[in-house]
């Protein structure tokens, strides 16, 4: 996993060390790292296959503020200025680090008042490489000026852009972009990864986020986001033995799909075929009855009316895709959710809980997989509030409706009560696209049906779901194209075996 902290937890754990080291210690570690980056990024070029220019003679821009991210900057400025770089500092705070000013210049760079709009200009029309060190993980709010010029400048520019701990303009520990924010190609972090680098829209600022250890490690508490890696989905993933049958693998029951929407029971159902359930139990109505039993033979389908009486036995549930909000809807998911297995909701089941939030209170384990509009709706906000602040919302959810939260979109973020936030790495833009929520949930359930708890059901069905859609829309390394569901659900097993790899 990647442990990030919030702005809190990482400021205490500093003062901690700080207080047991020689002054300056962590700034020096911090600096050493940020211009090791930098120069690797300057030997090997910005694009893969580039070659690159080297340090030597490369024309370093430093956008310095006032706080301790300036000094990193102007440390680390210095750093490549002594392995031949050309470097200026742009000094744009009220005050500037003295120690690294001074650094800087003994070294051969330097340093250009904010006030000087033609030199300012030039530099940064010139430069290769820019080290965004003007606001840090305490900053709040979108850029004012002269910040926010310079953040729009560097932007316009050719060079590479090099945050410094985290893109200024960005709330560490939400992620939450309220105005102009520089948009970095790499941030380099200190010590911890912070909140507002994993989770959009602070994450499609930072880029590519590389960490550098300072010795927080030891003084940091428990995290509150995570991110998982390949190993950890890995270590998760229910398997088969050599004693395994199709119950011991898991039934899963899918309650999805009316005469409206019966694309949405097909999709589903073949998340779950390819999500590792030993056996599928679909119910719904006559129509996407045959669908499903034309295209994933292997489901056991069951043509219902108002009872799920003749279901048969499972071992979780999957409800609401494409199943309608009429009062019929409504009491097959009171069924479902009157049980004691553990319950998937999705879709149009979504939207039924917005008016029948008192289902929700059972003692069995239940998992939302809401997109931003689904959960305002459940939350009684706006749509917007929650895209801006997600990790605010998903985590509100989890407590005032009783549930695993798993929130869709760009970032997709994880939340149970009392349990740090789940940020999932992967996914593509192609995955914006009818139906793949639909195998998200299918997929999901199939995995809870296995016998995961809710959270690490999510945690694993996310990030296969997003891998598949990579592997789908980049199969032969060749550049992305567009992506149907059906794709996706094609592209499972691939996922299920890279992670296993």
């Amino acid at each position: 996993m990647r442990y990030a902290h919030e702005v809190d937890k990482v400021r205490t754990a500093e003062r901690t060390l700080m207080a047991r080291l020689p002054e300056g210690t962590l700034m020096r570690r911090a600096a050493a790292g940020l211009a090791s980056v930098c120069a690797r990024l300057l030997s090997g070029g910005r694009a893969l296959g580039e070659a690159g220019l080297g340090v030597y003679g490369a024309r370093v821009v430093l956008l310095v503020g006032s706080g301790d991210n300036g000094g990193d900057a102007l440390y680390a400025g210095a750093g490549l200025a002594r392995r031949g770089a050309r470097v200026t500092a742009i000094l744009a705070g009220a005050k500037t680090h003295e120690g690294g000013l001074a650094e800087l210049r003994a070294t051969g760079g330097r340093a250009v008042p904010v006030a000087d709009d033609a030199r300012v200009a030039e530099e940064i029309d010139l430069a290769e490489l820019i080290i965004d060190g003007m606001l840090g993980i305490g900053g709040r709010g979108g850029l004012r000026e002269p910040y926010a010029g310079l953040a729009g400048r560097a932007a316009a520019g050719g060079a590479v852009v090099v945050a410094c701990d985290l893109p200024s303009g960005i709330d560490a520990s939400t992620g939450q972009v309220a105005g102009p924010a520089v948009r970095a190609d790499v941030t380099v972090t200190f010590g911890i990864y912070k909140p507002g680098l994993l989770v959009d829209p602070g994450a499609q600022h930072a880029g590519v986020v590389e960490l550098v250890d300072i010795g927080l490690g030891p003084y940091l508490p428990d995290p509150d986001v995570c991110a998982p890696r390949a190993d950890d989905i890995a270590d998760r993933l229910p398997r088969p033995t050599n004693e395994s049958d199709k119950y011991r693998r898991g039934v899963v029951g899918v309650l999805a799909g009316g005469e409206a929407f019966t694309g949405a029971a097909v999709l589903a159902v073949g998340g779950a075929v390819h999500g590792g359930a030993g056996m599928v139990r679909f119910a719904s109505s006559e129509h996407p009855v045959e669908l499903v039993r034309q295209r994933w033979p292997e489901a056991v389908t069951t043509v219902i009316g108002d009872s799920l009486d003749k279901v048969g036995r499972v071992q979780a549930w999957v409800a609401g895709p494409g199943l309608g909000t009429d009062e019929r809807a409504e009491a097959l998911l009171a069924q479902v959710l009157a049980s004691d297995l553990p319950v998937l909701v999705d879709a149009d089941g979504l939207t039924v809980l917005s008016r029948r939030r008192d289902l929700l209170w059972r003692t069995a384990p239940t998992l939302l997989t809401p997109h931003a509009g689904e959960l305002a709706r459940l939350l009684g906000t706006d749509p917007a509030e929650v895209e801006a602040r997600r990790l605010e919302h998903v985590r509100r959810a989890a407590e005032e409706l009783n549930a695993t939260v798993l929130l869709k979109g760009s970032t997709t973020v994880i939340a149970e009560a009392e349990r740090p936030v789940r940020v999932n790495p992967t996914g593509t833009p192609w995955l914006a696209t009818a139906g793949t929520g639909d195998v998200l949930s299918g997929l999901t359930g199939a995995l809870l049906a296995g016998g995961l708890e809710a959270i690490d059901a999510a945690t694993a069905g996310a990030y296969l779901h997003g891998l598949a859609a990579r592997l789908s829309a980049d199969p032969y390394g060749r550049g992305e194209a567009p992506i149907s569901a059906y794709d996706v659900v094609d592209a499972l097993p691939g996922a299920f075996r890279t992670v296993s790899a």
